[in-house]
C-alpha cells in the first residue's frame, strides 16, 4: 500500500469487523487500511461512512449492519448507544472476555515486544449490577430534571432511571434525590453559566452491610431546606448510612470539592474483603466492583507466594487495601501513596483491622521509594498498582535497584503496562504469568495482574 490512504472522507464502504480497539470500537480493514467503527462488533459485516482520516487509520460512522455477528446481542440498557458508561453491552459476554484477552496479548507484543502467553480473562458469573459506586451528574432540560451519565465524548446528560451495571441501591439513591429536588424546588446545576445548586449525586453501597452513603455535590455552601431534603431522601431510601454535602464551587470537570458537611448519619460505609473491613468515605479510593476485587487480590496474593518472612512494598497503595490484604501473610508491608488523605484512610483501616505490621508513607512514588532505599529498606516482593499513565521511569529504576525476588504489576491500561514491562525486562526480570481480570463488564476496560521474577545472574 502506498502512502495515500485507500479511502476518502465521507466515502461509504463495506467492511468486515475483525476485532476490538482498546476503546471498545469495532476494527476492520479496507485494502489493508485500518478503520475504527463505533457500535460494530467482531464478526459484523457493515456499511460505514468515513468521518475522519489520518495517515494510518480512519474513523467511520456505522450506517448499516449488513450481516450481524453471531456474537451480537440486544443491549440490556435502551440508552446503551447514547450513554458513555458502557461500550460493549451489544457484545455477548463470553466474547467480551475473549476480545479483552486478545487486546492484552496484542498490546504486550506491539508496544512491549513481549510475545508471551496471556491467560483467559477471569470474568463474572453474573456480570450485572456490580458497581458499588455511582457518580451521577444532574441538569435540566425544558424545566425537567435530568440525571444519568454523560453521552460519549460530550457533557450532554443521558437521562436514566436505572443502570444495569449499577447496584440497585445506587439507582434508588439517585431516584430519591431526584424526587427530593422536584418536591423542594431546589435548582440543579447549569454547567454553561455555572449557576444552580446540585451538581452531582455520588452514591456508594456496601455489599457487606447493604448500607448506602449519599453525597450531594453542591455549587456552594448554602443548601436551603436541607432538613426537608434529608427527610425525603431517608423516607424513600432504605439503609441510609449517611447523607453528606460536598461543596464544589469550582468550574471544571472535578466532581468533588475539598469541603464536606455531614447532614445525617455518618460520612462512610463499611465494606468487607475476605476477613478485612474497610471504611469508605466520599473520597476514599475503593475498587467499584467488590466481587472482582477479591478475585484480583486473591491473584495478587497467589503471585506474591508469601511465607511470612517477606517485606512487601505496595506502590500507589491508595487506602491500603492490597497492603492490608497481604499483611497477614508477610513479615512487613510498606505502602506508598501520593494522596495524604488516602494514607490517613490506610492507617485507619490498619487500626480497624488490628494490623500492626503495615506502615504507610505519603509521597510520590518516584521520590519516596528512592528515599526509602537510601534509608536501607529492601523489598522481597513489590506490588505496583499505578494509575493509567503507568509508573514513572524513576520508580521502575528504584524497583529494580531493590532487586526484589518478585514484582507484581497491577494495571488498568494495557499500553502503559506493556511499556513498563519492557523496561523491567531490560533490567533483569522475566514475565512469568499474565492474568487479566474483568473488573468492568460491558465496558472496554480490563485489569491485568502480571507476575515478574528476577533472573538470577
Amino acid at each position: 500500500m502506498g502512502s495515500k490512504p485507500p479511502v476518502r472522507k465521507n466515502q461509504e464502504i463495506q467492511l468486515h469487523i475483525e476485532g476490538l480497539s482498546h476503546e471498545g470500537e469495532g476494527v476492520g480493514r479496507f485494502d489493508g487500511f485500518t478503520l475504527f467503527v463505533p457500535g460494530s462488533v467482531p464478526g459484523d459485516t457493515v456499511s460505514a461512512r468515513v468521518i475522519s482520516l489520518q495517515k494510518t487509520y480512519a474513523r467511520a460512522l456505522l450506517m448499516e449492519i449488513i450481516r450481524p455477528s453471531t456474537h451480537r446481542v440486544i443491549p440490556e440498557c435502551a440508552s446503551h448507544h447514547e450513554c458513555g458508561g458502557c461500550q460493549l453491552q451489544h457484545l455477548a459476554y463470553p466474547e467480551q472476555l475473549r476480545q479483552k484477552q486478545i487486546i492484552v496479548k496484542e498490546t504486550l507484543l506491539r508496544i512491549g515486544g513481549l510475545d508471551i502467553p496471556v491467560l483467559p480473562v477471569l470474568g463474572m458469573p453474573e456480570p450485572w449490577r456490580y458497581r458499588n459506586k455511582a457518580q451521577v451528574p444532574f441538569g435540566s432540560e425544558g424545566g425537567a430534571i435530568k440525571a444519568g451519565f454523560f453521552a460519549r465524548r460530550s457533557h450532554t446528560i443521558v437521562d436514566l432511571d436505572r443502570c444495569p451495571i449499577q447496584h440497585p441501591a445506587n439507582d434508588r439513591a439517585v431516584a430519591a434525590v431526584r424526587f427530593a429536588l422536584a418536591t423542594t424546588g431546589l435548582p440543579v446545576y447549569n454547567e454553561a453559566d455555572h449557576s444552580g445548586l446540585l451538581r452531582y449525586v455520588l452514591a456508594r453501597t456496601s455489599l457487606a452491610t447493604g448500607e448506602t452513603l449519599v453525597v450531594l455535590v453542591t455549587n456552594g455552601r448554602n443548601l436551603p431546606r436541607k432538613e426537608t431534603l434529608v427527610e425525603i431522601i431517608r423516607s424513600r431510601l432504605a439503609n441510609v448510612a449517611g447523607i453528606v454535602q460536598n461543596i464544589n464551587n469550582r468550574r471544571g470537570n472535578a466532581i468533588l470539592g475539598p469541603e464536606e458537611i455531614t447532614l445525617y448519619g455518618r460520612p462512610y460505609i463499611t465494606e468487607q474483603l475476605g476477613d478485612l473491613s474497610f471504611r469508605i468515605s466520599a473520597r476514599s479510593f475503593f475498587q467499584v466492583n467488590t466481587i472482582q476485587t477479591k478475585v484480583l487480590y486473591d491473584k495478587v496474593a497467589e503471585y506474591a507466594a508469601l511465607t511470612g518472612r517477606e517485606t512487601v512494598f505496595d506502590l500507589y497503595c491508595g487506602t491500603g487495601t492490597i497492603s492490608l490484604y497481604l499483611s497477614r501473610r508477610a513479615h512487613r508491608v510498606v505502602g506508598v501513596e501520593s494522596i495524604p488523605e488516602a494514607i490517613a484512610d490506610a492507617k485507619e483501616n490498619a487500626r480497624i483491622n488490628q494490623i500492626f505490621n503495615a506502615e504507610f508513607h505519603a509521597g510520590r512514588a518516584e521520590e519516596t521509594l528512592p528515599a526509602l532505599c537510601r534509608k536501607g529498606y529492601r523489598a522481597d516482593v513489590v506490588v505496583a498498582d499505578p494509575p493509567r499513565k503507568g509508573c514513572d521511569p524513576t520508580v521502575l529504576k528504584a524497583i529494580t535497584n531493590m532487586q526484589p525476588d518478585r514484582i507484581i504489576y497491577v494495571s488498568c491500561n494495557p499500553a502503559t503496562l506493556a511499556r513498563d514491562l519492557k523496561s523491567l525486562t531490560q533490567n533483569g526480570y522475566i514475565t512469568t504469568s499474565v492474568q487479566p481480570v474483568d473488573m468492568f463488564p460491558h465496558t472496554s476496560h480490563v485489569e491485568t495482574v502480571v507476575l515478574m521474577s528476577r533472573v538470577d545472574k
